[in-house]
């Protein structure tokens, strides 16, 4: 028996831009800059709404629904974790700011999991034309901390929707990147 190949990107794949949302990752502590970006193309592709999501690791799902909404639990069932309430709260109230006055549509969703999995699963829900992320290279992270903790890196090698990667941290041409 044959090693199983995943369906693969083809132009038969491909959400078209019109009329179907984005999805955007977001953390806390995030620039506006990212939400800017998505709106942005949002504006200029006519998506209905933008999606912001974000996922906790320190959770898993235990349910999903149609909507692209999870049930979910702490990892670790003798921690009583209802500190991801007050999380989910910030970030609604962190992107209810950076959205007020814009005509775009959108919602919030509070994952758990994987992040690339969890994305992926909101944007097949919501049949999503692609994702928007910023980056997230810190000054002490190196090229293997980068490949493998970036979530576009993630994204972009398991599922066929773009990822549009939005910068919010650049070094001068005289500088060192992060990783190197």
């Amino acid at each position: 028996m044959g090693e199983r190949v995943p369906p693969q990107p083809h132009p038969s794949r491909i959400t078209e831009f019109a009329g179907h949302p984005l999805v955007v990752a977001v953390v806390p502590g995030q620039p506006p800059v990212i939400a800017a970006t998505a709106v942005s193309l949002a504006e200029a592709t006519g998506a209905p709404a933008l999606y912001f999501a974000h996922v906790d690791t320190t959770r898993y799902t235990d349910e999903e629904y149609p909507d692209g909404t999870v049930r979910h639990l702490s990892i670790d069932p003798d921690l009583d974790d209802e500190g991801w309430s007050d999380r989910e709260a910030e970030l609604v109230r962190a992107v209810g700011e950076w959205m007020a006055g814009e005509q775009v549509a959108w919602q919030f969703r509070y994952l758990a999991g994987r992040v690339d999995r969890a994305l992926t699963h909101l944007a097949r829900a919501v049949d999503a034309a692609a994702f928007v992320v910023g980056t997230h290279v810190g000054r002490h992270h190196r090229v293997a901390d980068f490949m493998n903790g970036s979530v576009s890196m993630q994204l972009s090698h398991r599922q066929h929707r773009p990822v549009l990667v939005v910068p919010v941290q650049v070094v001068d041409w005289e500088g060192r990147a992060p990783w190197e």
